[in-house]
């Protein structure tokens, strides 16, 4: 951190002095390994941006939170111990419990609200840029439901394998486009990324728009099926990148609410366009949304830790950086870029440390299956990530048409209910993230699942009525949206930090689209095979992912990495591990620096959102 940071003046609030708020300091390293100065508000920024991943991801809105409350109630701590302290060298009197706990109080207040207002400052660039790139994730969203009401009217005839091939070639793409996406946000810039990937939404559209055959359509599908997997990539690295801290858990929701509204437009269209001379301009559609994404350009900003990260003296990032975030002043831009650089240089120091055991650990993505502590963890993502496709859910959306066909009499009303309940599911989802556990929801979203799979099975078998059926399915899309839907993603943020977090989020995507490219090519299969029976598979693997959550799956929510590994080594080899500080698992900061040991103390209590009781740690 710049000793211009020091220089940042405090907004006084409610009477209180900028002095009398900035007295209590620490010492924290610069990136350079100096020690620098700084007040627990300017800790509290800095460390924001260690902790939490530059990615914008639904459901980080706690740990955000959490991070804030800590430091707030540290700084009070140290501010009423510095009073005292004051007061006893002037006057030899001591601070009263009562004044003791009222400036507590007050000073935890103050500087949460200094701390959190600061950060969350939302511009008109930066709402351009995040509704620009969210538009990459509502296309996506179009073309997973799009092949559901045009499927009788494209070229008629046609194979049930065919059609498979044609649906499934969506996932074929995808982890291609994932692989890509790294590359081409590394050499042309996230900027250029989105942009390349809008191109190939365009092309994609276009291809399947004047297909003379449903080969050619296969085709295009798989173009956009690359131009998807890139947005899965790209997309919450972006908004991550460009979002302060406390806005990445929001950004990370507008993409989901962009994806899920996508289905439902798609579903919507289907109503006037899925006919035999319409559906081929529910594809063009494709193309026209992104020709019209690609018109707004000009407000998509480069993200500015791409640029810090070519050339740390980057005068086009600190002017990208005074628009996004609204600064007046040249220190806190100047501020700004130091967050970005010392925690690029906390992560580049870590993997500097992790790596110097040997040469094994040079490729984080081997490292990461060799190390035990790491590997136990990467297996619960990846299990997630089985799960959450393996539910079935994509039947649903890819087949729901063929599904509903004699359940109800029209089944694109079926189709289009399923959209708007998923768009509600959502919301819901997002009030229950910061309520309950990881743990809790995967369980409840799993079990939920089940009883619905069951529902249906028994439904169509004759038990029920087809209004049982449909009802059964509404539960079946709600219970995973609460859970077996953002959860697997958001784990992968929130289990692993430094070198590990780009490979395990590389590796959770590919068995995503895997597995999805499976249920979208074999369930017209199954369907057949199995008739009413179909979702009886589903149901088993609900019921596995249940008590997988139940005996392995640890919780994520207000834990560090460092405590999930230790706590899985300790279910591994059945035996407590009484010293957190595991093969480097303790906190990297100066042992010598009391009170910066006392501040990453209290935010390992990241889970308590009473600011009293953290002041009281």
């Amino acid at each position: 951190m710049s000793a211009q940071a020091d220089a940042i003046p405090l907004n006084d609030k409610k009477g209180q002095s900028t002095g009398q708020r900035a007295r209590a300091r620490s010492f924290v390293q610069n990136i350079d390994g100096t020690m620098v100065s700084m007040t627990p508000v300017e800790m509290g920024r800095h460390e924001l941006y260690e902790e939490v991943p530059f990615l914008a991801m639904s459901g980080l809105q706690r740990k955000e939170h959490s991070l804030s409350v800590a430091f707030s109630s540290y700084a009070a701590q140290l501010d009423t111990l510095e009073t005292d302290e004051y007061m006893a060298a002037t006057t030899g009197k001591h601070l009263n419990p009562e004044e003791k706990e009222r400036r507590l109080s007050q000073m935890s207040l103050l500087l949460l609200d200094e701390l959190e207002v600061d950060a969350i400052t939302v511009t008109t660039p930066l709402i351009f840029a995040v509704l620009i790139a969210s538009m990459l994730m509502f296309n996506m969203g179009y073309n997973i439901s799009v092949m559901n009401a045009p499927e009788p009217f494209v070229f008629p005839g046609h194979s049930t394998s065919a059609w498979s091939m044609a649906v499934a070639a969506f996932c074929v793409g995808g982890p291609l486009g994932a692989v890509l996406a790294g590359q081409w946000a590394d050499q042309r810039g996230r900027r250029g990324a989105l942009m390349i990937t809008t191109w190939l939404f365009i092309f994609g559209g276009f291809v399947q728009a004047l297909a003379p055959s449903l080969n050619i359509v296969i085709v295009g599908r798989a173009i956009i099926g690359v131009a998807s997997g890139a947005s899965t990539v790209l997309v919450p690295i972006y908004l991550g990148e460009l979002a302060p801290p406390s806005l990445r858990g929001v950004m990370g929701t507008m993409t989901q609410f962009a994806l899920v509204i996508g289905i439902l437009v798609a579903d919507l269209v289907g109503f006037v366009l899925a006919n035999p001379t319409g559906w081929r301009y529910m594809f063009f559609l494709t193309s026209a949304m992104a020709f019209f994404q690609l018109l707004l350009t000009p407000f998509l900003l480069e993200s500015p830790r791409w640029l810090l990260g070519r050339n740390a003296n980057s005068n086009k990032a600190r002017f990208i950086i005074k628009k996004l975030r609204g600064f007046r002043y040249d220190e806190e831009v100047e501020t700004e870029v130091e967050h970005y650089l010392g925690a690029s240089k906390s992560q580049s120091r870590n993997d500097s440390n992790d790596n110097s055991g040997g040469s094994s650990a040079k490729n984080p993505m081997l490292e990461m299956f060799q190390d035990k502590k790491v590997r136990l963890l990467v297996i619960s993502t990846l299990v997630m990530q089985v799960a959450s496709q393996f539910s079935g859910i994509n039947a649903v959306f890819y087949y729901s048409g063929l599904f509903f066909d004699g359940v109800i009499e029209n089944p694109l009303v079926g189709t289009t209910l399923m959209g708007a309940i998923n768009v509600l599911a959502t919301y819901v989802a997002l009030l229950l993230m910061d309520k309950c556990g990881r743990r809790t929801l995967i369980m409840w979203s799993s079990a939920g699942m089940f009883v619905s799979c069951i529902v249906i099975v028994v439904s169509l078998n004759g038990y029920f009525s087809d209004m049982v059926a449909l009802g059964a399915v509404a539960s079946y899309v709600c219970f995973f949206e609460i859970g077996l839907g953002p959860i697997p993603w958001l784990i992968v943020a929130e289990m692993f930090e430094g070198k590990y977090v780009a490979p395990a989020m590389s590796i959770s995507c590919q068995l995503n689209w895997a597995c999805n490219f499976f249920v979208g090519l074999f369930f017209p299969y199954i369907n057949k095979s199995l008739g009413a029976y179909s979702f009886g598979p589903f149901a088993i693997v609900l019921l596995l992912t249940f008590m997988f959550a139940w005996i392995y799956l640890p919780e994520t929510q207000g834990t560090t990495p460092a405590e999930l590994q230790a706590e899985m080594v300790k279910k591994n080899a059945g035996r407590s591990y009484h010293n957190m500080d595991i093969e480097g698992m303790a906190s990297h900061a100066p042992p010598s620096q009391d009170e910066w040991e006392q501040a990453l103390a209290l935010l390992k209590q990241l889970g308590d959102d009473d600011s009293d009781e953290a002041a009281g740690v």
